[in-house]
């Protein structure tokens, strides 16, 4: 059974964008980078491997979930296939067609989808964004692991990394990183 881990950076205070998707304020201290993508290579999209001598095959991940605000900031860039060393799914009710045929688009039962997803064969899958979709997949007990890049700063306000209310769950700290830049890399699996 494949594993789904939601890999996403965040504030201190638990936003993982400001209100309008922007990420000011996240790291993108070099070092830091390097290290993280040493370690998660497939995290990094594909229109900036090459640029960044990333060239590792995957190691944790086969395939990425996104939800649509998620996937439009890449989008508005004119990147309609942010992740092609990955399977791509995007998450939305409101999307009409997807506008890259390596992209599969989910518009219903996300919950359901990705059960049958995780009986799949093959590597992890990722939830790269997406508050309402980790907060559905939580709901749904499908999340199987955190590893959160915990930025140091207060962003105050934003969007959260659920979407909505969650119920209390404990969680076992399996690893953690603290870099010279002040990010803390978390991995926690979930009890």
């Amino acid at each position: 059974m494949k594993e789904l881990t939601y890999f996403v950076a965040c504030s201190v205070d638990g936003f993982i964008a400001h209100p309008d998707g922007s990420h000011d304020g996240f790291s993108q201290d070099e070092a830091y980078l390097q290290d993280l993508f040493s370690d998660f290579p497939e995290t990094v999209p594909t229109h900036f491997r090459a640029a960044l001598g990333i060239s590792s095959e995957n190691k944790w991940f086969d395939t990425v979930l996104m939800g649509r605000k998620t996937y439009e900031v890449g989008l508005n860039e004119g990147v309609t296939s942010p992740y092609s060393h990955l399977k791509q799914y995007v998450f939305s009710r409101s999307l009409p067609a997807s506008p890259d045929k390596h992209v599969e688009l989910i518009s219903t039962d996300a919950a359901g989808f990705v059960s049958r997803l995780k009986d799949e064969p093959g590597q992890g899958i990722w939830l790269c964004g997406g508050a309402d979709l980790a907060a559905t997949l939580f709901a749904h007990r499908l999340i199987d692991q955190l590893i959160l890049k915990v930025n140091p700063f207060l962003m105050g306000v934003g969007i959260p990394l659920f979407a909505h209310g969650i119920e209390q769950t404990a969680l076992t700290l399996c690893d953690r990183t603290i870099y010279d830049n002040g990010v803390v890399r978390l991995h926690y699996r979930l009890k």
